[in-house]
């Protein structure tokens, strides 16, 4: 698990690219000081396991899956990455749930500094845009933020000087392709909310939770 705190950035030095997958050599700086063979590191927000370690360069395969959800499979040699390595239990929770499984792309639709801070505006689908809610939280490349305001089919984030400056959005540019993770708890919650453990039980709703008792009209109304 992760946390969206973004460690330091690293650059691709090589890229093999196979039938259906990638391998990438990165070049990690202080982040390749404490790994080990297995290690999981979010790289621009994915989670890859380190297969290989020669200080300061790690290793990682990306695979069929990860390719197809992500924008791994469109880098090049020379890009910059954003770095984290997992989350150790005694540190401090400084962001939101990350887990470095992207639920998919979205593009920047417009970048404008505001004040000090910068207001990044994002199109993602809709199958997405469920899971989005103003002042949530999202995973933007690997990088923990808070939304600023939800729309149907975008939203936008305000970044503070210090992750502008010390991550690759200061480098992106309207048009770029961005991975997009969404917070868990709303996946498990629409999940838990259609889901029947039998043929014939009934999905929880707020209907069958009045009908059953555990919850008034009153309630229902406010939803």
């Amino acid at each position: 698990m992760f946390t969206g705190i973004v460690e330091t950035t690293g650059k691709v030095t090589r890229i093999d690219r196979l039938s259906e997958s990638v391998r990438l050599s990165i070049a990690a700086g202080r982040v390749s000081e404490d790994v080990a063979l297995g290690d999981s590191i979010a790289v621009n927000g994915v989670c890859l396991t380190v297969v290989s370690i020669d200080a300061p360069e790690l290793v990682f395969d990306a695979v069929y899956e990860t390719l197809r959800r992500t924008t791994l499979g469109s880098l090049a040699v020379g890009d910059v990455v954003n770095l984290e390595r997992a989350m150790v239990a005694n540190g401090r929770f400084g962001g939101h749930i990350v887990q470095g499984h992207v639920d998919g792309v979205g593009r920047i639709a417009s970048m404008r500094p505001v004040g000090n801070a910068w207001q990044v505006h994002v199109d993602v689908d809709s199958n997405l845009m469920r899971y989005i809610v103003e002042k949530g939280s999202i995973c933007i490349d690997g990088i923990s933020l808070t939304v600023a305001d939800a729309g149907r089919s975008s939203f936008s984030v305000s970044v503070i000087p210090h992750t502008w400056e010390n991550t690759t959005l200061s480098a992106r540019r309207a048009g770029d392709a961005l991975n997009i993770e969404c917070d868990i708890i709303g996946k498990y919650v629409e999940r838990l909310m259609g889901f029947s453990t039998s043929a014939n039980a009934a999905p929880v709703s707020m209907d069958m939770l009045v009908r059953t008792g555990f919850a008034t009209e009153v309630a229902t109304d406010s939803w």
